[in-house]
C-alpha cells in the first residue's frame, strides 16, 4: 500500500507540474485548460493532437521507462508550437516543464496546423531507436535482465563470461524502488577504480518503498538466485546494489553448518544437484614442476601459486578443485601429495582495515564476528523465518543487528548494557520477512552469506533461465573465445547435463527481424486484391 500512495504522490506531482507549464497550450489546441491537469489523460490529448497512438499513454508514468516516454511526448508537444529544431528538443529533454512553460507563457506561441500531415513518419514511434530502447527497457525493467558473471565462485556450474537472463517474475516481481534512472544500467555510468566516486545511475532522491508481487513459486533449496549484495556500501537503493548469483543452500528455518569444509543442512550433509560441481582450496606437492599446458589441456585450469620448497620440489595452490579432479592431479608421477586446504577449528577468520587491528572490514570477515568460525569450520546457525519471535541479548545481536535495523527498518540501540528496539528495552524480536543463505560451488573463492550474513527477501532479483552468450577470457585470463557450446542453456534445472534452446532463439530472432518484412508482404497481397 506504501508503495502505490508514494507512486500516486509522485504522479499528482508531475500532473500539477504538466499542467502549470502547457495549460494555455492545451486551450490553444481546442481543449479545456484543467484537463492539463489529469494524470494519463493529459498526455492521451497530446497524442491525440500530434497524431500519434494515444495507448502509447500507458507508458507515461512507468518506473523507468516512464521519463523516457514522458519526454518523447514533451517533444511531440513542443513540435506542435513549432519548435522542430535540435535546441529547443534539447531544452524539452533536458528542462521539461521549465522550458515548456517559457513556451507555454509565450505571447508569441502558435499551435501548428498539421492535420493534414498523417503520412509515414507519424506512424512511427518517433524513430526506430526509441522504439528500440523504450521496448527493451520495458523487457529489462519489468520481466527479463541481463547478467554478466565476473566472478568464479559458481565454477563449472556457471562459469565466469556465462552471460544469463535473469527471469524477475519467477518468485514475484518486486518493482522498482528508484524509478527515475537511465535504462540499462544497475548503479554507476561507467566504470571506476572508486564506485563511490562515480556518478549514479539513477536519482536517489525520487524514492519508492519495497512492494513484490506474489510469484508463482518459491525459492527452493539449491535454486540458482540472482540478488543485491547485502554488503554494497555505495548505493542505499536495494534495487540498485550489485547483483550477485549464488546458489541457495539454506531457506528460512533451516540451521547451516561447515564441518572441515562440508556443508551440512539440518544437520544432514547437503544434497547436491547434479550439476553442483563443488570445489575447494588444494595443494600439490611434487617431486619436480608440473607440466602447466598439460593441466591447461585437460582440466582448463592453472595454479593460483607455485612455490620451490627447500627439501627440493614444488608446492602448487589450487583455488577450485573438485574431489574428483584433485584425485586425477593426485595420480600424475611427479605428485607426490595432494592435500586439501582447510582452516582449522576455532580460527575466527576476521579481517581488519588497518595493522593495528582497530577496524574491522566486516565484509571480508566471517559472519557474525563474534563467532570463532571461518569458512570450513562454521555454525550452526539457524536461518531466521518471517513470524519467528527471537530471543535477543548481547551475545547473539551481532548475529540479528543488520536484521532489525538495516533490513527492517527498526531504531536499534545499547544502553548500559540493555537493548532497546525503537526506543523501547526488549529482550525479544518478531522477524518480519524470509531469510537465505547464499554460497557459491567454489566454496573457497566464494564471498558469500558466511560474510555478508542472511539474504533479506527484499533482496531477490529473480532466477536465471539460460546462458545465451558465454566469452572466455573477457573478465579473466586467458585465450579469448566463444564457449559456443554453453550458448542458450537452461542454467536452473539442476541437471547435470543440459539442454540447449538455441532454436527457440532463433525463432525469436527471426521473428524479430522479419517481421517488418512480414507486415509488408502483407501489405502488397492485400493491396494487389
Amino acid at each position: 500500500m506504501n508503495y502505490f500512495l508514494t507512486y500516486c504522490f509522485y504522479v499528482l506531482i508531475l500532473s500539477l507540474l504538466m499542467g502549470l507549464s502547457t495549460w494555455k497550450l492545451f486551450k490553444k489546441m481546442g481543449y479545456h485548460p484543467l484537463l492539463a491537469f489529469i494524470p494519463f489523460y493529459n498526455y492521451a490529448l497530446v497524442l491525440k493532437g500530434t497524431h500519434h497512438p494515444q495507448w502509447w499513454t500507458f507508458f507515461s508514468y512507468l518506473p523507468i521507462v516512464g521519463p523516457i516516454m514522458m519526454s518523447v511526448f514533451h517533444v511531440f508537444l513542443m513540435k506542435k508550437t513549432g519548435r522542430t529544431s535540435s535546441v529547443p528538443i534539447l531544452l524539452t529533454i533536458l528542462l521539461p516543464f521549465l522550458y515548456m512553460a517559457f513556451v507555454n507563457y509565450s505571447k508569441n506561441t502558435q499551435i501548428v496546423d498539421d492535420s493534414q500531415d498523417t503520412g509515414e513518419k507519424k506512424e512511427t514511434f518517433s524513430g526506430a531507436l526509441v522504439y528500440a530502447v523504450v521496448f527493451a527497457t520495458v523487457i529489462h525493467t519489468f520481466m527479463i535482465q541481463p547478467f554478466a558473471v565476473p566472478t568464479g565462485s559458481m565454477e563449472r556450474t556457471i562459469l565466469v563470461g556465462d552471460f544469463l537472463f535473469v527471469n524477475k517474475l519467477n518468485y514475484g516481481y518486486r518493482f522498482p524502488m528508484r524509478p527515475v534512472a537511465l535504462p540499462f544500467l544497475q548503479g554507476t555510468i561507467g566504470g571506476s577504480a572508486n564506485p563511490k566516486k562515480a556518478s549514479k545511475s539513477y536519482i536517489d532522491g525520487v524514492k519508492l518503498p519495497y512492494f513484490r508481487l506474489p510469484g508463482w513459486e518459491k525459492i527452493k533449496r539449491n535454486d540458482i538466485v540472482v540478488f543485491n549484495y547485502p554488503g554494497d556500501s555505495v548505493h542505499v537503493a536495494i534495487d540498485r546494489k550489485d547483483p550477485y548469483v549464488k546458489r541457495v543452500v539454506g531457506i528460512p528455518g533451516d540451521i547451516i553448518e561447515m564441518k572441515e569444509g562440508r556443508l551440512f543442512v539440518n544437520h544432514q550433509p547437503e544434497k547436491r544437484m547434479g550439476d553442483a560441481e563443488v570445489q575447494h582450496s588444494y595443494l600439490a606437492y611434487t617431486s619436480t614442476a608440473l607440466d602447466i599446458n598439460r593441466l591447461w589441456k585437460i582440466y582448463g585450469y592453472l595454479p593460483l601459486q607455485e612455490d620451490e620448497i627447500s627439501a627440493g620440489g614444488y608446492v602448487y595452490q589450487f583455488q577450485g578443485l573438485t574431489d574428483k579432479v584433485a584425485s586425477e592431479i593426485g595420480q600424475f608421477p611427479e605428485v607426490v601429495k595432494m592435500e586439501e586446504v582447510i582452516s582449522p577449528k576455532g580460527k575466527a577468520a576476521i579481517s581488519y582495515f588497518d595493522p593495528q587491528k582497530t577496524k574491522v572490514d566486516t565484509a571480508q570477515s566471517i559472519f557474525p564476528i563474534n563467532q570463532p568460525w571461518n569458512a570450513d569450520q562454521y555454525g550452526p546457525l539457524k536461518i531466521p523465518k518471517k513470524g519467528d519471535l527471537v530471543s535477543i541479548n548481547k551475545d547473539n545481536l551481532p548475529q540479528y543487528q543488520r536484521i532489525i535495523h538495516k533490513y527492517e527498518g527498526h531504531k536499534l540501540e545499547q544502553k548500559e548494557g540493555k537493548i532497546f528496539i525503537d526506543g523501547k528495552e526488549t529482550h525479544q524480536y518478531h522477524i518480519e520477512q524470509d531469510y537465505y543463505f547464499m554460497m557459491g560451488d567454489n566454496r573457497d573463492a566464494s564471498l558469500d552469506a558466511r560474510f555478508f550474513g542472511f539474504v533479506p527477501e527484499q533482496y531477490i532479483v529473480g532466477k536465471p533461465m539460460f546462458t545465451w552468450l558465454s566469452l572466455q577470457g573477457v573478465f579473466d585470463e586467458g585465450p579469448k573465445k566463444v564457449r559456443w557450446e554453453r550458448m542458450f542453456k537452461a542454467s536452473n534445472t539442476g541437471e547435470a547435463h543440459k539442454t540447449s534452446y538455441w532454436w527457440i532463439a532463433a525463432c525469436l530472432l527471426v521473428l524479430f527481424f522479419g517481421w517488418e518484412f512480414f507486415i509488408k508482404i502483407f501489405k502488397k497481397r492485400k493491396e494487389n486484391d
